[in-house]
């Protein structure tokens, strides 16, 4: 019988801290990675590698990185030992260049926590082959997007695509352990959701929400949305809450 087409998931990371916790948010990443067909590999683009121009990793054992300060001891020792994939980096830059995007495979790239803090909780035993994927500093929700469309064959290939970021994500809004929700975090939330189910074109021009800014001052931790989008337009939700009054850690998945 031929393998299942993987869906693509945006992935809200949240702090460093996700990697530690046994939480609603990281309940819904193990159903995921118990209930999805296992991937022969993982592209993922994080809010945390911003680049020049598109890079993919190719080191065989990345480095399991702690690209953070001031948190606990124990956070730091955590190593997530899973293997890169090299041959299918180096083909799938091959294939973008063809198609005249600018990029290249970077052999020393370490995985940052918005990679390995999910994919702990999504797959612990780091048993599938990891490539990220850089976020080029010029490329906006439409470029994403359409890079996402290049890459959703691989769907079909046992390729799982991830989009890692936060759906909100205003740090001076954060307040830890709150209580609260903030009001236009949440009503950003339900407004996205709703132009992803009916009208993508108004999602991709997400700026044109009242308050953008005060949900996203900078774009990163949104732009991984739009590549899954690309690679598969039909979202459902697989997970819905707030962290820190601010932080939206929702879960979709693009079909």
């Amino acid at each position: 019988m031929p393998a299942a087409t993987l869906p693509a998931l945006f992935i809200s990371h949240g702090a460093p801290t996700l990697a530690l916790e046994q939480s609603a948010t990281t309940n819904a990443l193990a159903r995921l990675g118990q209930n999805l067909p296992k991937p022969r590999a993982i592209v993922i683009m994080s809010a945390h590698w911003l680049s020049s121009k598109l890079e993919l990793s190719s080191h065989p054992a990345p480095v399991t990185w702690h690209d953070f300060s001031g948190f606990a001891a124990e956070l730091y020792r955590i190593r997530y030992p899973v293997a890169g994939h090299p041959a299918l980096a180096e083909s799938l830059a091959q294939q973008l260049s063809t198609r005249g995007i600018a990029c290249s495979v970077n052999p020393l790239r370490a995985l940052d926590h918005g990679v390995w803090s999910p994919l702990l909780h999504l797959y612990p035993d780091a048993d599938v082959p990891v490539i990220q994927l850089s976020l080029p500093q010029h490329y906006d929700s439409h470029a994403c997007y359409q890079l996402g469309a290049l890459f959703a064959a691989l769907r079909q290939e046992q390729v799982l695509l991830i989009g890692s970021g936060n759906i909100t994500h205003n740090l001076a809004a954060m307040r830890w352990n709150a209580a609260s929700i903030d009001d236009t975090a949440r009503a950003f939330k339900v407004w996205l959701l709703a132009q992803l189910k009916t009208h993508i074109p108004t999602a991709l021009d997400w700026q044109q929400f009242a308050a953008a800014e005060d949900v996203h001052p900078s774009a990163e931790h949104l732009l991984p949305l739009f590549f899954v989008l690309g690679a598969g337009q039909r979202v459902s939700v697989v997970h819905e809450s707030m962290a820190h009054h601010s932080l939206g850690m929702d879960i979709y998945r693009f079909d």
